[in-house]
């Protein structure tokens, strides 16, 4: 396999990268270039770089020189370090907290909660609605580790970007992909018809009944996306042939406006990009406090305060009970 980081790729222009993605040269192996002069990545680009390595193992990956300026935000944020390739690049490790975390595998409930706890402090928000984000972030990892069946669980960082006030998250396995979790409860004959089905709230693989179950709401993509599409952000979601963006509203249309098919936002999407054998999802999320994000946020957190009590309400019942 082949990876080449470009001197740009965020989640506006992320579709070149994609397409220039190569799979399926000696599937055994992985060789990441680099462009010489600059390099300028989301975090889902390091998470999805990150899950290729892990998939080939230990000395299967090499990874030419880097000589771009912007090399050292590569070193910081573990890339190489999760890849087992050495770096002679030496620097000074600053405390992350705050600012980003770097690529992080994600295989247990318990690691899962650790890379929650560290990225509350990156939202920069009232601990109610840090905690509302956290848990939908908490969802969609979580749904990897139960779902993907992947050994190698999700890689996952992101980073606070100061100047736009908003946060970049990467989450990338090298599990099964939508399609197959999907179908086992809905019928969908291509990736892309997949995903559309999982960014709908209330449709999981784990059931045929709307809703999902008390234990899997089904709405984690649905929120994540919808946070995103208030706050005129980006966000992506690739499986398999599929590719879904969702693309910034015009400033003139209702923010609030949400639609239960996410074919009915603006966006674009792809059934011919190089097959991913997983899944990887892309958001940015602008932390500025306008009054159809508070809105939002809100809702959501009434919806998961429901969920979370319901859920505790069913362990309760299945307690024994004794005379």
């Amino acid at each position: 396999m082949l990876v080449h980081l470009p001197n740009s790729a965020f989640l506006g222009n992320i579709d070149f990268f994609l397409s220039s993605l190569d799979l399926t040269s000696l599937p055994g192996s992985l060789t990441v270039t680099a462009n010489k002069k600059w390099i300028s990545i989301h975090p889902v680009v390091l998470s999805l770089v990150a899950s290729l390595g892990l998939k080939v193992g230990q000395g299967n990956t090499q990874c030419e020189e880097l000589t771009a300026a912007s090399k050292n935000y590569i070193v910081r944020m573990g890339l190489l370090k999760v890849l087992g390739v050495a770096s002679e690049i030496s620097m000074v490790e600053h405390e992350p907290a705050g600012r980003f975390i770097p690529v992080t595998q994600i295989r247990t409930p318990s690691e899962a909660s650790t890379f929650i706890t560290d990225m509350i402090p990156l939202l920069h928000l009232e601990v109610e609605q840090s905690q509302t984000v956290g848990y939908i972030v908490s969802e969609l990892v979580s749904n990897v580790i139960e779902h993907a069946q992947s050994p190698h669980g999700a890689v996952i960082c992101a980073q606070y970007y100061r100047k736009s006030n908003s946060i970049r998250i990467g989450i990338a396995d090298t599990g099964i992909g939508i399609k197959s979790t999907i179908t086992r409860s809905h019928p969908a004959q291509t990736d892309l018809e997949a995903i559309r089905l999982a960014l709908r709230p209330g449709v999981t693989g784990t059931t045929k009944k709307e809703g999902g179950t008390e234990q899997n709401a089904g709405a984690g993509l649905f929120f994540i996306k919808s946070i995103a599409n208030v706050n005129r952000d980006f966000f992506v979601i690739y499986s398999g042939n599929g590719f879904y963006k969702l693309l910034r509203k015009p400033s003139s249309t209702n923010s609030l406006a949400l639609y239960v098919d996410p074919f009915h936002d603006r966006h674009s999407k792809k059934s011919d990009v190089p097959y991913w054998q997983g899944t990887v999802v892309g958001v940015d999320i602008t932390l500025a406090q306008t009054k159809e994000f508070s809105l939002l946020l809100k809702a959501i957190t009434k919806l998961y305060a429901k969920d979370v009590r319901e859920k505790k309400r069913m362990r309760y019942k299945k307690k024994p009970r004794f005379a």
